[in-house]
């Protein structure tokens, strides 16, 4: 890459609306500058970067890499600090507080109306460098990002996945595991099984997706083909209808006016995982029950009796460390402790009896044997 610096007009200076970072956030080719500011400045913290420049000026040590498009020039890295120049400069309508206008003088707008750039043919020539700063640098892209750029490199280019991996700073299987999920969302959205834009929420929460992936029960569901095969159609035709229902699980869906199930991503999708390996705790999920509903349904009757016994005995000892404290001698309260009491009684004669039935089989099927 070449690295002589030039220094170039800011009004010759456009954000860079294909940047990776931005598109979880839904900015896209079609997106104009003023959308991409407005993202900047709520989710990137371009502000603080601006409040900084006006009070220290433009570091012009760390150039902008930029690439000749229409007339000017994109900024493939730098984007935040091209963002908050042109706030300086009053290009855009954000808010900047009066202390903040009140210190942008003659000297910061004539130190700022060029900045110093390293010009590259095309985004290839510059993918090292970019991927080696930003991917795993300092402010450290997100899963999404990271799977876009990730995609683009080894899609456009034709990079291999472990070199990719290599200049991240990341596993091979991890960049794999990326675009694995990555591919899988393009092929919905291409094939429109599930759009982008059916996503309810206003971002993409990609690591539902990712991390869902890695999932026994979600990749049996799907009969998804493993990551090391790098296939751009990663799910099987026959999967489609599957495919839809587990994104529509996982982000809702503003067609269908449905939220997603997922929540948080744990516990949610480690129960979301167990419903899928059962058919009747899937068939109620897709009848509409919630997710914690059709999780019970799909966890055996030993492990739930067990869960219950021990979390009565958890709820016991707990009442016991109040008892001074808490009981005053109300009689209703003695009653419920009374019947909690049979109830014990009840269930541990049950237990024994069929502890000693099971002994005894067990004992006359050794001397069988």
């Amino acid at each position: 890459m070449n690295s002589k610096i030039k220094y170039i007009a800011i009004n010759e200076l456009v954000l860079d609306n294909e940047n990776p970072r931005l598109s979880e956030f839904g900015i896209s080719p079609d997106s104009n500058e003023s959308d991409v500011i407005k993202i900047l400045w709520q989710e990137m913290a371009v502000n603080e970067l601006m409040y900084s420049i006006v009070s220290n000026g433009f570091w012009d040590y760390e150039p902008l890499i930029v690439m000749a498009k229409k007339g000017g020039y994109v900024a493939i890295e730098g984007n935040r600090r091209l963002a908050a120049v042109k706030l300086i400069h009053g290009q855009y309508e954000e808010s900047i507080p009066g202390h903040i206008k009140s210190k942008i003088d003659s000297a910061l707008l004539k130190q700022t109306l060029e900045l110093p750039c390293i010009i590259v043919k095309n985004k290839e020539e510059s993918w090292k460098y970019v991927g080696f700063k930003h991917v795993n640098g300092p402010a450290k892209w997100g899963s999404y990002a990271k799977a876009k750029y990730i995609a683009e490199i080894h899609n456009n280019f034709g990079i291999p996945l472990d070199q990719i991996a290599y200049q991240i700073g990341d596993t091979n299987n991890t960049a794999q595991k990326l675009y694995q999920g990555l591919m899988v969302l393009e092929q919905a959205n291409k094939e429109k099984i599930y759009r982008y834009e059916d996503i309810q929420a206003n971002r993409i929460y990609f690591s539902h997706l990712y991390t869902g992936l890695q999932r026994e029960g979600i990749r049996q569901y799907l009969s998804i083909k493993e990551a090391g095969d790098e296939d751009p159609n990663p799910v099987p035709k026959e999967k489609h209808k599957e495919l839809g229902e587990l994104l529509e699980w996982l982000y809702g869906s503003k067609r269908n006016d449905t939220s997603p199930v997922i929540k948080s991503q744990n516990p949610d999708l480690k129960y979301l995982d167990e419903v899928l390996q059962s058919k009747e705790a899937t068939a109620a999920l897709k009848d509409g029950e919630t997710l914690s509903y059709s999780y019970e349904l799909s966890r055996s009757s030993d492990t739930l009796f067990e869960e219950n016994l021990l979390a009565a005995k958890r709820g016991l000892q707990k009442a016991r460390a109040y008892l001074t404290t808490g009981y005053d001698g109300e009689q209703n309260i003695l009653k419920v402790a009374g019947s909690v009491a049979e109830l014990a009684d009840d269930l541990y004669d049950e237990m024994e009896k069929m502890h000693i039935k099971k002994s005894k089989h067990q004992k006359k099927k050794r001397i069988t044997e």
